[in-house]
């Protein structure tokens, strides 16, 4: 507690002010006073109220968001966390502004984003587990795809998944990872790569006209796991066309069809599913397999782009197992981060 003096009392002493948190947070409160007591803090700032009902609203429904014009709904719920970067945004204004209305209206975005990601920042990992994985887009254009081979597989996980593999290089990634995984297959332009057999491998069609998805069945010491890799197609935002995600919401309904249908009761799913957990149009597979990010994750985990990552489109999904950790690798020289999981079997 500091001490500082203000006005003589009139017998030649001055009073003691006492400073500190304690009195901070009473000017707080006699300044909110006098705003509340002053009849124009209410009529200030109703537009700023009115922007923070637009973005709760937002919040709440978005999947009422209609994806008929550019796939709207679908790009809003791509980047849906973002929208909480409004609230500091009003906050201020409705400070400058004085506005006890705006002020007051803020507590409703902020409910409904505590609500919806306030979970995600918290952590949730936990020890233990009997499997981990790891997946990584490797990007096409890798200048080192000896180092990222070697980079993600330093993680020390037991599965991993390659995407986005060009057919030049694909023998440069199976010398760089063969000696801790002797077991591997690669269908198309995706991999998997496993300390333990593989078995009933082969590619999946998810409509695209050459392979970028397939499954195998890995042989733990906990027993067979179903594991899926895939690279649904990219999206693209074009001021003509709006956010171009039809394609890849046709694979993704492909890819929901061949996971309902798989026997075994253990699922894995790794890959650069080009879409959020957010995002309606995966609802395929969303739908019947859980995050591993979202139940034992520390943090959003966005995995792209590598340079600024805003969305965690890159994915590992768990279906009858349970996610113990999750998280994100160091940056490799490709656009996207490599992602790490491990599950309880």
């Amino acid at each position: 507690m500091v001490q500082a003096y203000g006005a003589d009392t009139g017998n030649g002493r001055a009073e003691p002010q006492r400073t500190g948190p304690g009195s901070r947070l009473q000017g707080l409160r006699d300044r909110w006073t006098r705003w509340t007591r002053d009849p124009g803090s209410w009529r200030r700032g109703i537009v700023l109220a009115l922007c923070a009902v637009l973005i709760t609203l937002v919040m709440l429904w978005h999947s009422d968001i209609p994806n008929t014009i550019g796939n709207l709904g679908s790009l809003i719920e791509t980047f849906l966390p973002w929208i909480g970067l409004f609230i500091p945004l009003l906050l201020i204004l409705g400070l400058v502004r004085r506005s006890a209305t705006a002020l007051i209206a803020l507590v409703l975005p902020v409910a409904v984003w505590l609500n919806g990601f306030g979970g995600l920042l918290t952590d949730k990992s936990g020890s233990g587990g009997d499997l981990t994985v790891a997946t990584h887009n490797v990007n096409a254009g890798n200048p080192d795809p000896t180092g990222t081979a070697r980079q993600v597989a330093g993680s020390g996980a037991d599965v991993i998944a390659l995407e986005e593999l060009p057919s030049g290089k694909v023998s440069t990634y199976e010398a760089a990872l063969a000696a801790r995984y002797p077991y591997h297959s690669v269908q198309g332009t995706v991999g998997l790569w496993s300390k333990y057999p593989l078995s009933g491998t082969r590619p999946v069609d998810i409509k695209m006209g050459w392979t970028r998805a397939m499954r195998s069945t890995v042989k733990t010491p906990q027993g067979e796991v179903a594991v899926y890799v895939a690279h649904l197609p990219s999206v693209r935002i074009k001021l003509h066309a709006g956010f171009t995600a039809n394609q890849r919401d046709d694979s993704v309904d492909a890819l929901g069809e061949a996971i309902a249908d798989e026997q075994l009761d253990r699922v894995v799913l790794l890959g650069d599913l080009n879409g959020t957990m957010n995002d309606r149009a995966l609802k395929a597979v969303t739908s019947q397999m859980r995050s591993t990010q979202g139940a034992a994750g520390d943090g959003f985990g966005f995995s792209w782009p590598a340079s600024f990552p805003m969305a965690r489109i890159d994915q590992i999904m768990v279906r009858g197992v349970e996610p113990m950790s999750s998280w994100t690798l160091p940056a490799t020289d490709s656009d996207h981060l490599p992602i790490a999981a491990r599950v309880e079997l």
